[in-house]
């Protein structure tokens, strides 16, 4: 192994990679448009293929669209180290996120064939189709039925907001492989991404080496009062349903603040009706967002929620219900996975620190499979789903380094 002390990837390579990925699909601020099964996806996959072939790879590729582009090892029998994230990018996205994981793989790639450096196991690199969900829910569609928790015929028939189904823009976009999904068996996985949040740079750290994903519970929540004149209306007779909504909204906020760290609460979406100028709201309908990544602490989080709520809903007059409406729970990443990535930070004396990932991934369904573990560089401000989002170079590089090596210790250099 002490040969593979001195490996490095190509920082300008691996950066211009994600430059030319980044013009398929531009954005109009700068960033991507590159929206699972468009067309603009389909190019996308089409270019990846083709550096994934110049490298000497073979592409796979199942029914839901997975791309497995295998790098041989010199043991027939060892099971694939797998690296790789998404290729599709929200309707307003940036250039890195998911394409860094999948980019940072073939990189990994391409640099083990410059130094003509074998492994025993094979590496593939993948990448995951629609991981963000933007036009078909839920995100991490396929590398959930890949792990058992959807099946192949629920999801074709996921719809986007004209009507189209998952299973006819994936034909129509030429990307229904052949493979049976979740057939593949896997030795490891590692999934570099860029951080989305603002923890790494605060802290002035390089690599963060993911410990834990977070769990979620959605919980739709409607509280109900009366709709009445604003003006005519006098304020001890209103029942404001919009007020019921402020309550709630600072509970959640209190709720999550007292079970840090690693805790996050918000109401994302609202609807209010009448939604007039002066009309007191008669109802309001609203997701909670919840999560953290200790199971019992988020269902107790919940359990608070669902106790307190009602009540504070009732001492003004209007009634309250809920139901959850999406949930996951968190996962615990391989911790043999991790330490890898951790001695890869070290030996490259890069700083790191552990790190929960505030996200969800295409490896927090994979880890229910096989060994997984996540690598996380920093990115400005924490800015990410935006066309803002922004890394360097060097953090691409130290992400990629630690991937190399992580994987190298998995798939075991042949000397």
């Amino acid at each position: 192994m002490d040969r593979s002390k001195n490996l490095r990837i190509d920082p300008n390579r691996l950066w211009d990679s994600l430059m030319e990925m980044a013009k398929i699909g531009p954005g109009i601020a700068g960033g991507s448009n590159r929206q699972t099964l468009t067309d603009e996806d389909a190019e996308g996959r089409a270019l990846f293929q083709s550096w994934c072939e110049a490298a000497g790879m073979s592409m796979g590729v199942d029914t839901m669209g997975n791309m497995f582009a295998t790098r041989e090892g010199t043991d027939a029998d060892a099971l694939p180290v797998y690296v790789g994230s998404h290729l599709d990018t929200q309707p307003t996205g940036g250039k890195f996120d998911g394409v860094l994981g999948v980019l940072g793989g073939l990189e990994v790639v391409r640099t083990l064939n410059d130094l003509d450096v074998k492994t025993k196991h094979p590496i593939v690199v993948t990448n995951w189709t629609n991981e963000e969900g933007t036009r078909f829910a839920p995100a991490m569609l396929s590398s959930g039925v890949f792990a058992g928790k959807h099946t192949q015929d629920w999801a074709y028939a996921r719809v986007d907001a004209e009507g189209k189904s998952f299973g006819d823009e994936l034909k129509r976009i030429g990307w229904v492989g052949d493979e049976a999904v979740g057939a593949r068996d896997m030795h490891a996985m590692f999934e570099l991404h860029i951080e989305q949040g603002p923890i790494l740079e605060a802290e002035g750290k390089e690599i963060g080496v993911v410990t834990h994903g977070q769990g979620l519970r959605w919980i739709e929540c409607t509280v109900t009062g009366k709709e009445s004149h604003t003006g005519s209306t006098p304020m001890s007779m209103r029942k404001n349903a919009g007020r019921g909504l402020a309550l709630v909204t600072e509970l959640v906020h209190e709720i999550a603040m007292k079970n840090q760290p690693n805790a996050v609460g918000a109401i994302g979406h609202i609807d209010v009706y009448p939604n007039s100028r002066n009309i007191i709201p008669g109802k309001v309908v609203f997701t909670v967002d919840m999560r953290t990544h200790l199971l019992d602490k988020l269902n107790a989080m919940v359990a608070e929620f669902e106790e307190r709520a009602p009540k504070l809903c009732a001492e003004i007059g209007v009634e309250f219900e809920c139901h959850i409406v999406g949930q996951f729970d968190p996962p615990a990443f391989d911790e043999t996975c991790v330490a890898a990535v951790r001695d890869a930070a070290e030996e490259l004396g890069y700083s790191h620190m552990d790190i929960v990932s505030g996200a969800g991934h295409d490896a927090c369904w994979i880890n229910d499979v096989a060994p997984t573990a996540m690598i996380m560089c920093p990115c400005v401000d924490g800015l990410s789903h935006n066309e803002a989002e922004e890394i360097s170079k060097e953090w691409a590089q130290a992400g990629t380094d630690v991937l190399l090596h992580a994987v190298l210790n998995t798939a075991e250099i042949v000397e």
